[in-house]
């Protein structure tokens, strides 16, 4: 199924629901075809101008999808809408009932060691009988991640959940994507935390009004305060200067990570 795409700040974002994604899922389970997951934020708006690594992986991604409440805005104010915002974390807790319900399995590889360990008694909590093919802590050098990369593949993993920081994220995935042979892979950030209960979430009210990135202040204000001041702001700017002069869809400045076959079968 063809989906509607929106030009927005020079990248591609696909107008889809929910229910729209988790389908196309399904099928791609069946297909063993790649669905590499990419979120935009005001954050990632504002960086992407400035850090080709960030642009390129998130043109090189299957799925686009609105994580910030004021990219939804964005759109409709631009007249390019998009139907709704998909956060990773929700994306992800989706995911994993879908595996759960189908009986597929997931790979987690991210955090520290013992938040990750919490994580997983959690999931299990959660969702009885959750497959969980295997798990990696995120605190690997990149002389490892070719053994976890090998253990990734040997997995037969239906998903793979990746918590760790960019750029590490994208290199990880640029350098052994190609081979993992894994249907859905969803890069959920700080979510590995937020599942184990070390990280608090904004209330849902919060969320709907799109002020997480202030309960998120008001946790840290002295660490992150001057961060969204300065985010918003630019996003501000930039939203302001897209209705007058449009933004170009970006090409890619380097060799993608996944050069051939972005749809195609996973060997």
């Amino acid at each position: 199924m063809k989906t509607e795409r929106h030009l927005l700040f020079g990248i591609h974002l696909d107008a889809m629901r929910m229910e729209d994604v988790i389908d196309r899922c399904r099928t791609a389970l069946v297909t063993r075809s790649r669905i590499l997951f990419g979120v935009l934020n005001a954050a990632k708006v504002v960086n992407l101008h400035k850090d080709p690594l960030l642009r390129n992986s998130l043109m090189d991604c299957d799925i686009m999808l609105a994580d910030g409440q004021s990219v939804v805005w964005a759109s409709k104010l631009l007249r390019r809408p998009l139907p709704q915002r998909i956060t990773g974390i929700d994306l992800f807790e989706q995911l994993l009932a879908l595996a759960h319900q189908d009986g597929r399995s997931v790979y987690l590889l991210g955090a520290k060691p013992d938040v990750l360990a919490e994580m997983e008694r959690r999931l299990q909590q959660r969702f009885p009988g959750l497959r969980i093919a295997g798990s990696h802590h995120g605190y690997f050098s990149t002389a490892e991640s070719h053994d976890i990369a090998d253990e990734i593949k040997a997995s037969r993993a239906d998903m793979l959940f990746l918590g760790i920081t960019s750029p590490k994220k994208e290199i990880f995935l640029g350098t052994h994507g190609p081979s993992l042979g894994v249907p859905i892979l969803h890069g959920v950030g700080g979510s590995f935390d937020i599942m184990a209960g070390i990280t608090a979430r904004a209330p849902e009210r919060w969320q709907r009004l799109g002020m997480e990135w202030a309960y998120r202040v008001l946790q840290e204000p002295r660490r992150l305060w001057w961060r969204y001041l300065s985010t918003n702001t630019a996003f501000l700017y930039m939203t302001a200067r897209e209705l007058v002069f449009p933004t170009r869809a970006f090409k890619t400045t380097s060799r993608t990570a996944f050069p051939s076959g972005r749809r195609g079968l996973l060997h």
